[in-house]
């Protein structure tokens, strides 16, 4: 496949400030606009594709070569979904824990040491 083009990709999500953005896409494409959340390309910080991740319906710009950012954005789209459980809440908050300083080797160490008589 070819190169896009020498500019930066940016995939992200899209927000209510791409709405003109991906209306614009979807009527280049003759196409309905994607329903649920979209994730946009942008290539040189313009909008050339855009994917429906609930749907996986795409649209892009029939003018440019864009079906790398469209792999691209299949791609992310399974990544999100991937992260997600099937009930489609947000991913659970990963709980991490911490040792205090210290406290290498052992389960707890207190916070404060006694003094010596």
């Amino acid at each position: 496949m070819g190169r896009i083009s020498a500019s930066p990709v940016m995939l992200r999500p899209a927000t209510v400030a791409d709405d003109a953005a991906v209306w614009r896409l979807a009527q280049l494409d003759s196409s309905a606009v994607p329903t649920g959340p979209v994730l946009i390309a942008e290539v040189g910080g313009r909008p050339l594709a855009a994917l429906g991740v609930l749907d996986g319906r795409a649209i892009a710009d029939p003018f440019e070569r864009t079906a790398e950012l469209i792999d691209l954005l299949r791609l992310r789209a399974s990544h999100l979904s991937d992260q997600r459980p099937p009930d489609g809440s947000a991913p659970p908050l990963r709980r991490r824990r911490l040792a205090r300083p210290g406290a290498r080797g052992r389960r707890w160490a207190p916070a404060w040491r006694p003094r010596s008589a």
